[in-house]
């Protein structure tokens, strides 16, 4: 569907640092915005100097560039209606409710806060709604000069209309909401700062956006923004009133919203483990939205091809760890094994490895990329996966000797050093051939006899593919660890 008229926008606020619901955000407007051929436009709603910060703005542009999420739009890219901090933008915001002001589309309140909490206390104790109750909607001249002769501050309100909005949410269907529940609101605080209440539609206006897709938490502040619309229209501020589409929540543990305080919510996360930025978006899409019924894997540039903002879900999603890991692991195996082996090495570099630098042996490494491809779910596991190539020694896990040293397996070790001692180290099956041999010599399945030479090389009961590991660590290195095994097996 190739409309290039489409303009979309993400606009977060540079606090902390950015969690997966805001990339879904990011998302599903970027793959709107390339599937129809429009526009992406990256805002920053920076005017909360007491939250906001440099460094957040800064982790936000390096996640969206990490994630190939980019902008037609925006800081340090540019544009027609530059400038895209809403910092920077202020003075146009003054002026945009001064003509509200001037048009009677706003007014200013002089209500104290005091006075507006009694208001409210009285109104739920009546079973009335608490919202602003108009006090100062309709004052007269000398009012508001008796106001400010006793010295009393103000803050802007917008005047919202008596009768009820109705507009079509592109997530939800068609929606009403009444007079009652959408009282005036504030723009501008009393130190003449606009809120986010003013700024962002403003934003929005200017920037001649199509098409708001946003968090489910926003839709009660819609009414008030095509309000506002449609005083801007009528002031010549905006061509039109954008579509609203509200995406579902994403939800944490105990059917709960995910927030910023959940571990798992922090983007940074899954970029330290090692998931790749396809893997990520492939499993973040699927927050909402569906590929197809019996397709869950796919590129991005697929997802682009399919993507529409009508086949978005309006019931919450739930976000599944285990899922996005499987996901990223088919991601993992979609990679060329160049493009694999390249993938891991920050993970075999320091600080992530725990071996020494010059204890990296690239053609080793190399060599077993291929069966660690098939094994990994996040690039992290990497270390745990090869690091018997690069020590001097396995790493010492009791519960693994524990696990793997039953029976008598000092004799099946010593058999097995034997076997493989003679066996052709070209060959991972003949490696494979020689540990067999050596279990049949004690009544033992290969299952059961390949488990003490696991843990005697490889320090754990789990891992790689064992005699391509064997193949590739060498004769010498596993012969050797196999006697450090029978020596503490006999000490």
């Amino acid at each position: 569907m190739a409309n290039a008229n489409v303009r979309v926008r993400f606009c977060p606020s540079p606090t902390g640092n950015p969690h997966v619901g805001l990339v879904r955000t990011a998302l599903f407007n970027w793959a709107y915005a390339r599937h129809t051929g429009g526009t992406m436009v990256f805002r920053i709603e920076d005017t909360d100097a007491a939250r906001d910060s440099e460094e957040s703005y800064r982790q936000l542009l390096d996640s969206l560039r990490w994630l190939g999420l980019d902008w037609d739009e925006g800081p340090e890219v540019g544009g027609p209606h530059a400038p895209y901090r809403q910092s920077e933008r202020m003075d146009l915001y003054r002026d945009v409710a001064g003509k509200l002001l001037a048009a009677g589309h706003a007014y200013r309140c002089y209500c104290t806060a005091l006075e507006l909490e009694a208001r409210r206390d009285a109104a739920r104790a009546a079973g009335r709604p608490s919202g602003y109750d108009g006090t100062c909607r309709d004052l007269t001249e000398e009012q508001r000069a008796a106001f400010e002769a006793d010295g009393r501050e103000s803050i802007v309100r917008f005047r919202m209309p008596d009768e009820p909005i109705t507009f079509t949410d592109l997530v939800r269907g068609e929606l009403t909401f009444t007079p009652d529940n959408v009282p005036d609101f504030g723009i501008v605080r009393a130190n003449g700062a606009p809120l986010y209440t003013l700024v962002n539609p403003v934003d929005d206006a200017l920037m001649e956006i199509t098409h708001v897709l946003r968090g489910e938490d926003l839709l009660s502040s819609t009414p008030r923004q095509i309000a506002l619309y449609r005083a801007l229209i009528e002031l010549g501020l905006a061509k039109e009133i954008p579509a609203f589409g509200h995406l579902p929540y994403v939800m944490g543990e105990g059917n709960k919203k995910l927030s910023k305080r959940d571990p798992q919510s922090s983007l940074n996360l899954y970029r330290e483990r090692g998931f790749l930025p396809g893997g990520l978006l492939n499993y973040l899409s699927l927050l909402g939205w569906s590929f197809s019924a019996d397709q869950d894997v796919f590129t991005v540039p697929e997802m682009i091809e399919r993507f529409d903002v009508a086949d978005v879900n309006a019931n919450p999603a739930r976000f599944d760890l285990k899922k996005a890991e499987s996901i990223n692991g088919d991601h993992i195996r979609m990679l060329d094994v160049k493009a694999f082996t390249e993938a891991c090495e920050p993970w075999l570099t320091a600080p992530h490895a725990n071996w020494v630098p010059e204890a990296f042996d690239r053609a080793k490494w190399e060599a077993i990329a291929p069966h660690a491809q098939t094994r990994l779910t996040v690039l992290s596991d990497i270390t745990a996966n090869v690091d018997f190539l690069f020590l001097d020694a396995p790493v010492e896990d009791e519960a693994s000797w524990a696990k793997a040293m039953k029976g008598d397996p000092a004799a099946l070790l010593t058999t097995a050093r034997e076997k493989l001692d003679a066996a052709d180290w070209a060959s991972a099956e003949s490696l494979k051939e020689a540990v067999l041999a050596a279990g049949e010599a004690h009544g033992l399945k290969l299952g059961k006899a390949q488990a003490p030479v696991r843990v005697a090389v490889t320090g754990r009961t789990v891992g790689l593919p064992l005699f391509e590991s064997l193949e590739i660590l060498g004769r010498e290195r596993t012969l050797a660890r196999i006697d450090a095994a029978l020596a503490r097996l006999t000490a």
